[in-house]
């Protein structure tokens, strides 16, 4: 599978590519969860959740989400959590660093959020061998490809 940046591109290869990534992972961490359920990172983090994926809230002002321990931030997960996708629910500013910190705790994905773009910060994930996604919801994604 490539690791390709996949923002704005359509078609039966971005989506197997997608399939794929959605099929084989299992623990997303999901940085800006909120735990107010009118917050999106709220629905998105729950409709996973009951699609079966493990949800590490990474959030400093949270201490728990949707049943799981929250981190301030992705060096503060254990390493015996390993996590395929860094799904980003932040400004678009933000998402270089939380592409840094997915690099260091070995993602295999960065996801980020609709309305999330930043190019510098998907080279970077690319370089790395990270798989990335931008500017796309997980969840529309997950609904349309997976159910």
């Amino acid at each position: 599978m490539s690791s390709e940046f996949l923002a704005g591109r359509r078609g039966s290869d971005a989506d197997e590519e997608i399939r794929a990534v959605l099929a084989s992972s299992k623990v997303i961490a999901v940085v800006g969860l909120s735990s107010k359920r009118m917050r999106p990172s709220f629905g998105v983090s729950r409709y996973m959740q009951s699609a079966g994926y493990r949800i590490i809230p990474v959030n400093p002002n949270e201490t728990e989400v949707l049943g799981e321990k929250a981190y301030p931030d992705l060096d503060s997960v254990p390493k015996n959590i390993h996590i395929d996708i860094v799904d980003v629910f932040r400004r678009s500013e933000e998402a270089g660093e939380v592409v840094e910190g997915a690099i260091r705790v070995g993602a295999r994905a960065v996801w980020m959020q609709e309305d999330v773009t930043n190019e510098p910060a998907a080279a970077a994930a690319r370089r790395a061998g990270l798989f990335v996604v931008m500017d796309r919801c997980i969840l529309k994604e997950h609904q349309r490809l997976l159910r």
